[in-house]
């Protein structure tokens, strides 16, 4: 249990630091390519103990480190752009509801029972996300919607990959370190894309405040992930069900801080989702 509010409260706190971001004009990408490398050195000084030499003569887990990266960064940085041109709103109900993906294709890998109480759940987690995300302002018509598709497909096959890798291929490397690769991999990525575009005379200056604001990030980032592999290991629960807790829970707790911390406004529709994202939780709970 420890486990899980762990990964809802650092992806949770994720959403704060983008949102702070905004504020002191922090550049997205040189914030994301370090948080990466931050995230990477979280996972290997601090799990140490858990780094085995024997890991690299099995390397069955490799692709999905390398598809894990891959997706990591692509979809950072393509939710920052979103979040400009779509919207905050249109951007969460896209990264939130991808849950559905990840949990069909559980449901379909993993042939895992689906009850009545289990399938009102969901249903409830989709309605919940969906009202509040979709409460927000929608004053930009001419809307990316590309990109959502891209989220909503992408965030959904980034958590199916992480469940199967846990289940299946990491018997030689445990979780944590195999987390921290992943993320050492996306930043390189990040890294040898700078390159690219500063050879292109594109690539903005780097700044230390990018910088700082980047390891910020790392932190919460790496445990969000390793908290949530820990969550599948650790828990008696259906798989499917320990991630709809984990989004809806983080959506809740985001607008909850939206309407302290940041004064954002709690509209019906809003208030109608977080209804009925805690109807989902409780079912999706007792259905485990």
């Amino acid at each position: 249990m420890i486990a899980l509010v762990g990964t809802i409260a650092c992806s949770t706190f994720i959403f704060v630091i983008f949102r702070i971001f905004e504020r002191f004009n922090i550049g997205t990408f040189q914030a994301i390519v370090a948080n990466y490398f931050t995230a990477f050195l979280c996972g290997v000084l601090v799990h140490v103990n858990k780094v085995r030499t024997d890991s690299f003569n099995h390397l069955e887990w490799l692709p999905f480190v390398a598809l894990s990266a891959i997706l990591f960064i692509t979809l950072f940085i393509m939710m920052a752009i979103s979040a400009q041109k779509n919207g905050i709103a249109a951007t969460s109900v896209a990264v939130k509801m991808s849950m559905a993906v990840s949990m069909l294709g559980m449901i379909f890998i993993y042939n895992e029972a689906v009850s009545s109480p289990k399938l009102v759940g969901i249903f409830c987690a989709l309605i919940g996300v969906f009202l509040i995300a979709s409460s927000g302002s929608k004053s930009n018509k001419n809307n990316a919607a590309y990109m959502l598709i891209v989220l909503f497909i992408g965030s959904g096959l980034l958590d199916l990959n992480l469940n199967y890798a846990q289940n299946h291929v990491l018997s030689h490397i445990s979780s944590s370190i195999f987390t921290a690769y992943g993320f050492a991999a996306a930043g390189t990525i990040g890294v040898i894309f700078h390159i690219i575009q500063s050879f292109r005379g594109k690539a903005q200056t780097v700044k230390a405040k990018n910088l700082l604001a980047g390891f910020l990030l790392g932190i919460p980032n790496y445990y969000s992930i390793y908290f949530l592999l820990e969550s599948y290991q650790s828990l008696t629960w259906q798989d499917s069900s320990i991630l709809a807790v984990v989004n809806v829970s983080v959506v809740l707790l985001s607008v909850i801080i939206g309407f302290i911390v940041f004064k954002e406004a709690l509209s019906k529709r809003k208030i109608i989702g977080i209804l009925a994202a805690l109807i989902a939780i409780f079912l999706l709970y007792f259905s485990s």
